[in-house]
């Protein structure tokens, strides 16, 4: 009898988690780790491994990213506090051209998306906020190229400093496959 208590348990506390990653509140997808120890409970890490094992066979994984503009590190670099990172459900795989139309966003934003990314690891990570809106610009226009690029600032897949300029954000760290990316954009492939 106390099994069915521990396992009844666990499932209430999966299904907490599972809604909280996968449903979007608001912009930004999944979950803030104090999300998760306030719905989940202090064991929450243990669920998500939990979680992350159903998931995986259905070709998804629970990842853990600390968003850079609000990690606070000591003088050695090193992280003081957790409570920022962000839980989400991602692909491991990658998906096709026809899954690839099914996930919200049109093929044309996802291909200025891929330019803008390409552009900036070209240029070390970083670039001025005027030369990634010309860059998209070129193909789209001006006024949608502004369009674009705040819509990617606010999806986290870009960042922005105080004085404009533009670096890879934690999403496109922690979502795509940059090597990958790099390789059929020198192919001529995407």
């Amino acid at each position: 009898m106390e099994q069915t208590e521990t396992k009844s348990f666990y499932s209430d506390k999966l299904k907490r988690a599972i809604h909280l990653l996968v449903f979007r509140r608001g912009k930004m997808p999944g979950a803030r780790e104090w999300e998760l120890k306030e719905k989940v409970g202090k064991n929450y890490e243990q669920v998500l491994e939990q979680l992350n094992q159903m998931l995986s066979e259905l070709d998804l994984e629970v990842k853990k990213v600390t968003e850079p503009s609000t990690a606070q590190t000591t003088e050695e670099g090193t992280p003081v506090s957790m409570d920022e990172a962000r839980y989400y459900v991602a692909l491991k795989g990658s998906l096709g051209l026809k899954e690839a139309k099914m996930i919200g966003w049109r093929i044309d934003n996802l291909a200025a998306l891929s330019g803008v990314i390409s552009y900036l690891v070209a240029k070390q990570g970083k670039a001025p906020r005027d030369d990634v809106e010309k860059v998209i610009a070129l193909k789209y226009g001006r006024w949608k190229a502004a369009t674009l690029v705040d819509v990617f600032l606010r999806t986290g897949y870009l960042d922005e400093d105080d004085a404009g300029v533009m670096a890879l954000g934690w999403r496109t760290k922690s979502e795509v496959n940059l090597p990958a990316l790099m390789t059929k954009m020198t192919e001529g492939k995407v």
